[in-house]
C-alpha cells in the first residue's frame, strides 16, 4: 500500500489571533513539507486545484515542478486535477512536462472539483458539470495514446492531428479518477478501468464499500483485470506523538475552515464533539499517535476489500509548521512501515 499526503496549500488565519501568514512563507512551508515527506521515505504527494482565499493551489503543475527539483524518489501528483475547468490539451503539456522534470514521477487524479469557483472563473456552464468533465476526460486520455490526435467534442474545438508535445518521460501518465458519493462516477472508472480515488472527508470507511464494489463490478463486466482495478482513499489525517497532541493540533484548523465552507452550504457549525467522533475508533478521520493510525488503516482496507493507496489531507493544520513536520515524520518513519507490513 502507497501512504503519502494531499495538500491544498490551505493559508488560514490562526484561529486564536486572527493573524494570516504570509502567502510566501506558507508556500516555502509546503515545499519543505514535500521535502520531507520523501525524505522519509513517504511514497506520493498531491497538490490540490482550487481558486478561493483560502488555498494557494490554483496552479498546482508549478507548486509540484518545485518541489521535483527539491525531492529524488516521492511521486508527485494532483489532487485533484479540476479538469472539467480546464484545457486537456495544456493540462497533458503541464504534466508531460511535470514527468520530464521529475524523471517520471508525475501522476494525476483528475475529477469535476468540490467547489464551482472554477466554472464562472473560466467562463464555463455549471449546468454541464459532469458533460464537461466526460468530455475533457476522453480527450485527456486520447492525447496519452497518441502524439496526434484526431477528436471532435461539444465544448472545445476538434482536432485534426495537430502534434501534442512534449510527450512524458513515463510511456503513460498515470491517472486516476477521484470521486466523492456519485454511483455514476464510480461506474464511469470502472468501464475506464482507471484507478479509483476516493474522498472520504467525514463519517465512515464501511458506508463506502457499496460503491467501491460497484466500480469493481462495473470494470469486471468491462473486461478490466482486477489488478488495474486500484483503489486509494483520500482522508483527513494527522499523526502526533500521542492520540490527544494530534486532536489537538489538528482541530482548530480543521473547525475553522469546515465552518467556513459550512456557512457557504448552509452546515451546522463543527463542534469538538463531531471531531472526536470522526477521530475515534469507527470514524473516518486518521487522527492520532502512530499505533491509532495503523490499526485504523487496516481496519478502513477490510472494510474496502484492499487499499492500493491512502493519503492523509493534513494542510489544515499548517498554522502549526513544527507540528506539521512532525507529523509527516511520523507518518514516514512509524504509520507507514507498520500499514504496508499489515497489506
Amino acid at each position: 500500500m502507497d501512504i503519502g499526503i494531499d495538500s491544498f496549500a490551505a493559508i488560514l488565519p490562526d484561529p486564536e489571533t486572527g493573524e494570516r501568514p504570509s502567502a510566501t512563507d506558507r508556500m516555502a512551508e509546503l515545499l519543505d513539507e514535500v521535502e520531507l515527506a520523501d525524505r522519509v521515505g513517504l511514497d506520493v504527494f498531491g497538490i490540490g486545484e482550487h481558486h478561493r482565499a483560502e488555498f494557494l493551489d490554483s496552479a498546482p503543475t508549478v507548486i509540484l515542478a518545485a518541489a521535483a527539483a527539491r525531492t529524488r524518489r516521492i511521486r508527485l501528483t494532483s489532487a485533484v486535477t479540476v479538469l472539467s475547468a480546464a484545457d486537456p490539451v495544456r493540462v497533458f503539456q503541464e504534466f508531460a512536462t511535470l514527468d520530464l522534470i521529475s524523471h517520471g514521477r508525475a501522476e494525476m487524479v483528475v475529477g469535476r472539483g468540490s467547489f464551482g469557483e472554477a466554472f464562472p472563473l473560466f467562463g464555463l456552464d455549471t449546468r454541464a458539470y459532469d458533460d464537461l468533465f466526460a468530455e475533457k476526460l476522453d480527450l485527456f486520455l486520447r492525447l496519452g495514446e497518441t502524439s496526434h490526435p484526431h477528436w471532435q467534442g461539444r465544448f472545445r474545438p476538434g482536432l485534426s492531428g495537430q502534434g501534442v508535445f512534449p510527450r512524458p518521460h513515463q510511456e503513460r501518465l498515470p491517472v486516476w479518477i477521484g470521486v466523492g458519493g456519485t454511483p455514476q462516477s464510480f461506474v464511469r472508472a470502472g468501464i475506464l478501468g482507471l484507478p479509483l480515488m476516493v474522498a472520504i472527508i467525514g463519517g465512515t470507511f464501511e458506508r463506502f464499500r457499496p460503491l467501491v464494489d460497484l466500480y469493481r463490478e462495473a470494470g469486471a463486466r468491462a473486461g478490466h483485470a482486477p489488478a488495474a482495478l486500484k483503489v486509494g482513499v483520500h482522508a483527513m489525517g494527522f499523526v502526533g506523538d500521542t492520540d490527544a497532541a494530534a486532536r489537538d493540533a489538528f482541530f482548530p484548523g480543521w473547525a475553522q475552515l469546515t465552518a467556513t465552507v459550512g456557512r457557504e452550504r448552509g452546515w451546522s457549525p463543527p463542534t469538538r464533539a463531531q471531531f472526536d467522533d470522526m477521530a475515534g475508533r469507527d470514524g473516518a478521520f486518521l487522527v492520532g499517535a502512530p499505533d491509532t493510525i495503523a490499526a485504523k488503516i487496516e481496519r478502513a482496507s477490510e472494510a474496502l476489500g484492499g487499499l492500493a493507496r491512502l493519503t492523509f489531507q493534513m494542510s489544515t493544520a499548517s498554522r502549526d509548521h513544527v507540528a506539521m513536520r512532525r507529523s509527516i515524520e511520523l507518518l514516514g518513519t512509524a504509520v507507514a512501515p507498520l500499514a504496508r507490513a499489515a497489506a
